[in-house]
């Protein structure tokens, strides 16, 4: 069964930085696509990285040039690097990917279980 397992949230100060990641498993998956989410309380959840299966990036406008979004092939696993974070990226990041196990069949979505970042004012 397909497992996305997040780390790397805490609480930082303004202006500094953190990196999120998410490791996918079992080994020999593909990632078709990939996509990190947040949820900040009684907002709802929001895109805020994208990369396409054609290599295509997306960031939501709030986090364009602060937030790269990339992947370790051979690990499997899923990176947010986000600098000079502000009180507003205060949320729960989720990593999202379309994945398939076996070649030939449709990709499916999978979630993480989320991570809690905060940047207090």
């Amino acid at each position: 069964q397909v497992r996305l397992v997040e780390s790397g949230g805490g609480l930082v100060r303004p202006g500094e930085s953190l990196t999120l990641s998410c490791e996918a498993s079992p080994s020999g998956l593909t990632i078709w696509r990939e996509a990190w989410y947040r949820q900040a309380p009684g907002k709802q959840r929001e895109m805020v990285a994208e990369r396409t299966s054609r290599g295509i990036e997306d960031y939501a406008d709030s986090v364009k040039g602060r937030f790269t979004i990339s992947r370790d092939r051979a690990k499997n696993t899923m990176y947010l690097q986000m600098n000079n974070l502000k009180p507003e990226d205060t949320a729960v990041y989720y990593c999202n990917a379309d994945i398939t196990i076996h070649a030939g069949t449709v990709p499916i979505d999978y979630w993480g279980q989320g991570t809690q970042v905060t940047v207090p004012s």
